[in-house]
């Protein structure tokens, strides 16, 4: 009996560690959106899943993170089946269930690019690229500032295409002045064709759009939120954000 009770009550310890354990792990989710997420074999990569990893694992907690299709991610957060989400935009439907964090995990960035050595410059006002060769993507929106010098005939000279791998392919071998684009979106195209030494981006940045994690009202997890927010700040300040950043592109 007593061998029994041992037995027992080690299988009941083992049991609770295991539940324990399961309770520690952190259920992320997000979409495949390259550079900053995607699938990768078994696994999640891009610069904002080494980024989040990372800042968990300061935090000494062990994540999961799904790549889903957007809706499906966002309904698994709302209903706590997902503890968080990244990389969300804010927007007053979504602030009813998520849990923002105060700090930015990864700003959008819309940029103009343009090859080294190109006459074409920026001030900031789509005037001043009106006479430019810009590629665009069909059926995209850039946001108000470029949409409104689209539709207002500002930018006179557009050439679309259907995905932005084509315009950087375009822009590099010379049959466009400058192409339009997310900023480590246009990195990771480059990235791909060999190109991050022969294309810059132009200053000023035409915009940014703050996206954060969130996480589920339903789950309770304000005070992890906020650690969380603390521990990105750190990063940040230190430089080992950009770091990050820097050596997945270095790769």
């Amino acid at each position: 009996m007593l061998n029994l009770a041992r037995t027992l009550g080690i299988g009941i310890a083992v049991i609770l560690l295991s539940v324990a354990a399961r309770a520690e792990t952190v259920k992320l989710v997000t979409l495949e959106y390259p550079p900053y997420e995607y699938q990768a074999g078994d696994k999640a990569d891009g610069i904002a899943v080494r980024i989040v990893e990372e800042a968990f694992k300061k935090m000494g907690k062990d994540v999961s993170i799904q790549v889903l299709p957007w809706k499906r991610a966002l309904h698994m957060t709302k209903t706590g089946e997902a503890d968080a989400i990244f990389t969300a935009y804010k927007n007053d439907e979504r602030v009813k269930f998520l849990d923002y964090s105060e700090t930015v995990l990864m700003p959008q960035v819309l940029s103009v690019w343009v090859k080294k050595g190109s006459e074409v410059a920026f001030d900031g006002s789509m005037d001043s690229i009106a006479s430019a060769d810009i590629g665009l993507v069909d059926g995209i929106s850039y946001g108000a500032t470029v949409d409104d010098a689209i539709k207002s005939g500002t930018l006179k000279s557009l050439d679309y295409a259907p995905e932005s791998s084509n315009n950087i392919k375009k822009l590099m071998g010379g049959r466009i002045d400058a192409v339009i684009m997310n900023k480590y979106g246009a990195m990771h195209h480059l990235k791909q064709q060999n190109g991050l030494d022969q294309v810059v981006e132009l200053q000023p940045e035409i915009s940014s759009v703050p996206s954060y994690i969130a996480f589920s009202k339903a789950n309770n997890l304000a005070g992890m939120r906020d650690e969380l927010d603390g521990v990105l700040q750190e990063m940040i300040a230190s430089g080992e954000y950009q770091s990050i950043i820097d050596a997945y592109f270095a790769e």
